[in-house]
């Protein structure tokens, strides 16, 4: 009797759906937590829905599904749904496969967080329905800090504060490093962010298609200078290999680094990997540059769009399993398993009341974080078509400051490259 009540409100609210509509949802997550997670909601759905049919897909990683995703839709086998890349948003607009979900139906986003419906606002409209959403935390060993006479209830937040920690850490001789940092363009763009700095021109993209970019300034030689520093002093650690967190979060798990900047969608995998090798994970907010207000973090993640050839039917079914996997509930359930946010005002609610902030404290820091930021135009985040391109070139950049390169030269060099790298794709827009 109780799955049959579920069932029954999870379809409370839903389009009337045409019977025999079959589509796929395309994402990006292969590991099975995540992809469980995902297959469970599609047959959640499908039982509410009897001839209605979701299968969800794992198609690789954020560039291979949303490229293939395009390829598809030009060979007329677009799926219905796809998860795109948030930084990938103007990419996916200027591609033309999709189509605004406002244009199958009105939704309401009243119910979001307003930092994640302010990420993926253009020109006043929402493209796509947010799902996966994140910011960056600092990770640390309180057990290695202990040995280390380090107060880890007083973890680092700022770049001087890193270092100073990073001193005393290498002082103890732990023969362990003090931190596992990947170059990672991401982390990059928020720290341009809390500096209040734009990443691109014209308002981020915001206002106008971006023509240049903002990497040589004050705020972006910060950031590299920070990277500089680390690597001069012997503290910093990382596989070799760009926007690799995969390996710095191993580098922290099996306590070889003090401290790590991550994702909170890592949190559930990284606790996980501090449990099995037994020590206490500490959580804090982003470390940022000394001098710097709080400016507040850039989202990351994804969201879901629709696919401008679905037929009537296959968009609207498309939408349908969008807002369902993102309600309340859901949402609620996808922040416990995975550390992303849940997206929804109401989902907070929910965790609140069920008393899951005070049995899970690690989790306040990045939500207090989030709620904390005011939206404005350099949180709201960059929109370039040539994003890709300009995530390698900066992370090309600091991989050369900790080759031993200057941190004038690698950025001048990184600058002029992601701005003619952004030119060249605008080329196809004149």
């Amino acid at each position: 009797m109780k799955k049959l009540i579920t069932l029954s409100l999870l379809a409370l609210g839903s389009t009337v759906l045409a019977q025999g509509t079959t589509i796929e949802f395309w994402h990006t997550f292969g590991d099975a937590k995540r992809s469980d997670w995902i297959a469970a909601r599609a047959a959640d759905y499908n039982a509410a829905h009897p001839g209605v049919k979701v299968t969800a897909v794992f198609r690789g990683d954020s560039n291979e599904t949303l490229q293939s995703s395009i390829l598809a839709a030009r060979q007329n086998k677009a799926p219905a749904l796809v998860q795109v890349d948030g930084v990938s948003s103007q990419l996916a607009l200027d591609s033309g496969v999709f189509q605004p979900v406002g244009g199958v139906k009105s939704v309401d986003f009243g119910d979001y967080l307003k930092p994640v419906v302010s990420y993926y606002t253009v020109q006043g409209k929402v493209n796509s329905v947010p799902f996966n959403s994140s910011s960056p935390v600092l990770y640390f060993n309180k057990d290695l800090m202990l040995k280390a006479g380090l107060d880890p209830k007083q973890p680092p937040t700022t770049f001087g504060g890193v270092l100073k920690a990073c001193a005393k850490f290498d002082a103890a001789k732990l023969g362990v490093k003090c931190m596992a940092l990947t170059p990672f363009s991401w982390l990059f763009e928020q720290w341009m962010s809390e500096q209040n700095a734009v990443l691109v021109n014209n308002n981020n993209g915001r206002t106008g298609r971006a023509t240049s970019t903002n990497i040589d300034s004050a705020a972006g030689r910060k950031v590299y200078q920070f990277y500089k520093d680390l690597q001069d002093q012997g503290y910093l650690t990382n596989t070799g290999k760009l926007a690799d967190t995969v390996g710095t979060n191993a580098i922290f798990t099996s306590q070889k680094a003090l401290m790590t900047i991550n994702s909170t969608a890592g949190l559930g995998n990284i606790l996980d990997g501090a449990k099995q090798n037994g020590f206490q994970l500490g959580v804090g907010v982003l470390p940022i540059p000394d001098g710097s207000k709080r400016n507040g973090v850039v989202i990351g993640g994804a969201s879901l769009w629709v696919a401008k050839g679905a037929s009537k039917p296959e968009a609207e079914t498309a939408l349908d399993f969008a807002l369902f996997m993102t309600n309340t509930a859901n949402m609620a359930s996808w922040h416990k398993l995975t550390g992303y946010y849940p997206v929804r005002s109401s989902s907070v609610d929910l965790l609140r009341k069920q008393g899951w902030f005070s049995n899970s404290p690690l989790q306040i820091v990045a939500f207090n974080q989030l709620l904390k930021t005011v939206p404005n135009v350099a949180n709201a985040g960059a929109l370039s078509g040539a994003t890709i391109q300009t995530r390698t070139i900066i992370e090309q950049g600091m991989q050369k400051v900790l080759g031993g390169q200057s941190v004038d030269s690698a950025i001048v060099s990184a600058s002029e490259q992601a701005n003619a790298a952004i030119a060249e794709y605008n080329k196809n827009f004149k």
